[in-house]
This record gives structure tokens, C-alpha cells and sequence, in this order.
């Protein structure tokens, strides 16, 4: 099956990163497959990258007139695909070399409409020591208690998830209001709108294969503990405005919430108890810390979208 895998960058400060998210795709196993670059904006950005990529077959450039953002040039990456299956790798990821390899069997295990893998991470200035598994999200990871084992779920992260072209056309792509909706540039999402989506209009998720790998590059300013703090407020604020806004916004944050507050932190407490540690002492605050973020973002966010109760994003 041949997949197209789209890579949009705009930075280019980030050329490296970029570059080796692009060779990682040409580096993969699976045979039948094609890079789709989309540059968002900048001419002299594309005249560097067409520099390094136009002699490839495998290989599709395409420069934005002007910066439309990430989603609208992701659904422009999707339109120029010739592939079966459109996947989604951001610049500053590196996919393992079997990735596409694992996307293509899961759907033919599954006859999926849209799979995805596992993010792990790649901590560039090291990996901070107080920083909790179960908030491995804020920095797009995938994080402790997600899924577990091959299953179906709404969503993987944006940077590695991919949907059958004919479907990701009959659903119109990315909501490109997400991220602008109103104004409102906290507003994050657009795989999770996708997916609830997918889960409406064809009564399935995005199939999870944790084989299929893609390291997420963990800059230093992630690791900032004000950023992270920052990060988790929006993130909760996020999570509330898709609990108003989508036409099935399913259960996955409540699930999460739940193992957190009955699994996850008592159980640390238990191994605290037992072991002392600092380490074990600080992710225990953190994780308590960032939890209260979140659930202040969330407060946040149900005052801020009550006015949008029972109302779709498509009729806001």
C-alpha cells in the first residue's frame, strides 16, 4: 500500500530538525511511499529545501503563498498526496525506519480507516528528573496510562498519525478553525477533532499500534518548569472547549482523570512510602502540581465556552 507522509515546516531555525525528519521517512523499510514537504510561507526556506530534495522521485515539494498555519498546510500536504494512506510527521520528529512499515500492517491486520503509533521522546538537553510519566503530553510524548497494548482509540498524537486519503478527504481534513477559533489561539487539537470525527461520521477510532515509533524532539524550553505549568493550564483549558465543541468528544480525558487520581498518584505514594527517594519525592509534587494546572485550565475553559453548550465546532 503506498503511503504519502506529510512534513510541514516553516522555521528555519529548525532546518536541522526538519532535515532529519525528512530523512527519516526516506530512510523507511516500506518501499512504496512519498515525502510530501509543504514550506509554509517562506520562499527562501523552499528554494534551501528544494536545494536538498528536488532531485528526488520520492520526494514532493509544494511553498505556501503565505503562512496559513499548520493544519491548513498539513490538508494542503493531503491534496497533493497520491498515496493510499496520508500520515503526519512534524519537523522536529524522527520516525524509526520500520514506522510505515508498522502503520501498513495494522491496516491490513485491521482493515483501519486511520492508525497511528507510539511518540517517544528524544530529551535534547537531557531528561528532566521531575518531570511525571503520566505528563509525558505536555512535551508530545505519549504518556503513562494512555493506551495500552494494540487497541482502537480516538486519537494519537499529530506527529504520528495517519488516515486513509479517500476518508481524511470525506471528512474535509483538519478543522483549520482550531488554533484561531474566534481568536482563541490557546485552543489546541486538531487530531483529537479529527478523530471524534472519524468516530461520528464512521462509527471507528484510529487503530494504536505502539510498534510503530516516532521520537518527538524534547527541546530545552519544554523542560522549563514554568512552561510545563503553562503548557498543562492550556492543556486542560483545551481539553473542556473539545468537550463543549465536539459532536462526540468520548471518554479517554475522563478515563485518564480517573486512573490519575485512584492509580497513579496513590500508587506513588505507596512506592514513596516504601522507598524514599527525592526523585520519587519531586515527580509526586509535580504530578500534583500539573494535575491542579490542568484542572484550573479546565475550570477556565467550561467558563470561557459555556456560551458554546451544545453547540459542534462547524456551527460555531
Amino acid at each position: 500500500m503506498r503511503i504519502s507522509v506529510v512534513c510541514c515546516t516553516y522555521d528555519p531555525a529548525l532546518y536541522d530538525a526538519f532535515r532529519e525528519a525528512a530523512d527519516s521517512v526516506l530512510a523507511q523499510t516500506h518501499e512504496d511511499r512519498e515525502l510530501v514537504i509543504v514550506i509554509d510561507g517562506d520562499r527562501d526556506l523552499a528554494d534551501r529545501v528544494e536545494s536538498d530534495y528536488d532531485d528526488r522521485e520520492d520526494v514532493l515539494l509544494h511553498c505556501n503563498d503565505r503562512n496559513i498555519g499548520l493544519l491548513a498546510s498539513r490538508n494542503r500536504g493531503a491534496e497533493l498526496a497520491s498515496g493510499e494512506v496520508v500520515a503526519f510527521i512534524d519537523d522536529d520528529a524522527v520516525a524509526d525506519p520500520e514506522w510505515l512499515a508498522e502503520l501498513d500492517a495494522t491496516y491490513a491486520a485491521h482493515d483501519a480507516l486511520a492508525a497511528g503509533g507510539r511518540m517517544t521522546p528524544e530529551w535534547v538537553a537531557g531528561e528532566p528528573r521531575f518531570l511525571p510519566a503520566e505528563f509525558h503530553f505536555l512535551v508530545g510524548v505519549t504518556h503513562r496510562g494512555f493506551a495500552e497494548g494494540s487497541r482502537e482509540v480516538r486519537n494519537t498524537f499529530g506527529s504520528n498519525i495517519s488516515v486513509r486519503r479517500d476518508v481524511f478527504e470525506n471528512l474535509g481534513g483538519f478543522d483549520t478553525a482550531i488554533g484561531g477559533r474566534k481568536g482563541d489561539s490557546h485552543l489546541q487539537g486538531g487530531e483529537t477533532e479529527l478523530g471524534a470525527r472519524l468516530r461520528a461520521e464512521y462509527g471507528c477510532g484510529v487503530q494504536y499500534n505502539p510498534d510503530a515509533l516516532v521520537a518527538h524532539k524534547v527541546f530545552a524550553y519544554r523542560t522549563d518548569p514554568t512552561w510545563l505549568a503553562k503548557r498543562a493550564f492550556w492543556q486542560g483549558y483545551s481539553k473542556r472547549a473539545m468537550a463543549v465543541l465536539l459532536p462526540e468528544p468520548g471518554g479517554e480525558e475522563s478515563a485518564f482523570l480517573s486512573r490519575l487520581l485512584t492509580e497513579f498518584v496513590p500508587g506513588r505514594l505507596r512506592r514513596l512510602a516504601a522507598n524514599p527517594s527525592r526523585r520519587r519525592a519531586e515527580q509526586l509534587f509535580v504530578l500534583v502540581l500539573l494535575t491542579a494546572c490542568v484542572g484550573f485550565g479546565y475550570v477556565y475553559g467550561a467558563l470561557r465556552y459555556a456560551r458554546f453548550s451544545g453547540r459542534t465546532m462547524s456551527e460555531g
